[in-house]
């Protein structure tokens, strides 16, 4: 196998069979020691963190196939930190897709002015650019078909996508006393056919979890949800 990409969470080997191999790493993205999930650098590292991001990762992949909603999911190795997926093409240069139940993170910067922390959102989507030298600007659906990243169609497969996971993910972490507030995906389209399908992980890292208003780190929801 050869390593193509080295990320802040996972490195990225392509194998021999033409599917992809992920390895999570501990680091977790967040400045000044402080993990947010919307940050763009590594602002720490917590030990144990890659197999627990990994061991959430499947078991909500596993829940997707289930309801039969595509991803890029194969199979995992908890021990080794690996995850066997399809070969997905990213739209344009790469898109987040972020589902707000509750008004935090970028949104409450961007918008404090109109709202207060925690108020709800009704499953808002919003797509941004991976661009760590722009800080991951917003973009609309508009601009995104001018741009030729992806068509208004797509746009709307991937709203629709965006907010039947994370209803899922947000019902899930509800029988265990924990609300989502907010939850970052990603899409791409699959290399054989063209579909688009759910890519990189569903884990604590990428989504704000709250218990009895109080955050909770992500190792710490990892062990609640499987308590």
């Amino acid at each position: 196998m050869n390593l193509t990409y080295q990320g802040k969470t996972k490195d990225v080997y392509k194998l021999d069979n033409g599917n992809i191999l992920l390895k999570f790493k501990d680091d977790v993205t967040g400045e000044n020691g402080v993990f947010d999930p919307g940050a763009n650098t590594v602002g720490l590292t917590i030990e144990g963190a890659g197999k627990a991001g990994l061991r959430m990762t499947t078991y909500f992949f596993q829940k997707l196939m289930e309801k039969e909603i595509p991803t890029h999911f194969i199979d995992s190795n908890i021990e080794e930190s690996t995850m066997t997926v399809k070969e997905a093409k990213v739209f344009g240069k790469g898109l987040e897709v972020i589902c707000r139940f509750k008004a935090v993170g970028s949104f409450l910067r961007r918008y404090g002015a109109y709202c207060e922390e925690g108020q709800p959102l009704d499953a808002f989507v919003e797509v941004t650019i991976k661009d760590d030298d722009r800080q991951d600007p917003p973009i609309s659906k508009q601009a995104l078909s001018m741009l030729s990243i992806l068509s208004e169609e797509e746009y709307e497969t991937l709203q629709t996508l965006t907010q039947q996971i994370s209803q899922l993910v947000k019902e899930d972490l509800a029988t265990k006393g924990l609300e989502l507030y907010d939850i970052k995906l990603e899409f791409g389209r699959d290399a054989k056919t063209n579909e688009i399908i759910l890519i990189d992980e569903i884990s604590g890292g990428n989504m704000r979890v709250y218990k009895d208003g109080q955050y909770i780190e992500p190792l710490a929801l990892e062990t609640l949800l499987f308590s």
